[in-house]
């Protein structure tokens, strides 16, 4: 068995950075992370249609700023902000605190591998061939401008007595280079022979120093 490194993970503090952003120590601490788990599992179960990539939670002394990543905003914010105004309420009662709501659109769910996984997930729920799905998958990244997409499936993949893997690739996709903005996510189809894993691997190119990004935009003025 090999041993897989998290690509976000394996980033984090290089070119990514957490989804929670505080600080804490002892009791504290795991009171917080108990919290910010809570939050997320309610939004999720609030809104389970709204697309809903990833949550991120700010700390302030005495309020919370949580912002939502969401592909079809109409949904989450509601008519007239209804929905958002309920979410925001149920916060204000779980956390005790202040909290400020942002719901952020994603310009093009394509790219982003949490929804990606789910497209999947939700096409294998519906009996659709995982190949068909994959294939489907990989070609609306790669024409939304994907310089790689990965995808792998893994389960009693047709219905067959036995689970087995396999996975589909477009593109390149770094594992170990840590300037590659690799995008990551799973998701689960719940079929009637079992459950089947879906990973989404998706490489939208390289993040680069800013030092570099200064030089490019010199070159480019000079050429010019």
């Amino acid at each position: 068995m090999g041993r897989k490194v998290h690509p976000i993970g394996f980033r984090l503090g290089i070119t990514k950075t957490w989804d929670s952003r505080w600080f804490a120590e002892g009791k504290e601490y795991a009171e917080r992370l108990h919290e910010d788990r809570a939050i997320r599992e309610l939004i999720f179960k609030t809104t389970p249609r709204g697309a809903i990539s990833r949550v991120e939670i700010e700390r302030f002394p005495s309020s919370v700023h949580v912002t939502v990543h969401t592909a079809k905003p109409g949904i989450v914010i509601g008519r007239k902000g209804a929905n958002v105004k309920e979410l925001r309420r149920k916060l204000q009662e779980l956390t005790g605190q202040t909290v400020k709501l942002d719901i952020a659109e994603i310009e093009n769910p394509d790219l982003d591998a949490k929804l990606v996984a789910e497209n999947i997930a939700n096409q294998l729920e519906r009996r659709i061939s995982h190949r068909r799905a994959m294939q489907r998958a990989i070609q609306q990244a790669m024409r939304a401008g994907a310089k790689g997409i990965k995808v792998m499936c893994s389960g009693r993949l047709a219905g067959i007595e036995m689970a087995r893997r396999e996975w589909m690739r477009d593109g390149r996709v770094p594992a170990q280079t840590l300037r590659a903005d690799i995008d990551f996510a799973r998701a689960e189809a719940l079929t009637t022979y079992g459950r089947i894993g879906v990973k989404v691997w998706v490489y939208r190119g390289d993040v680069l120093p800013e030092a570099e990004e200064a030089q490019e935009a010199m070159d480019v003025y000079v050429s010019e």
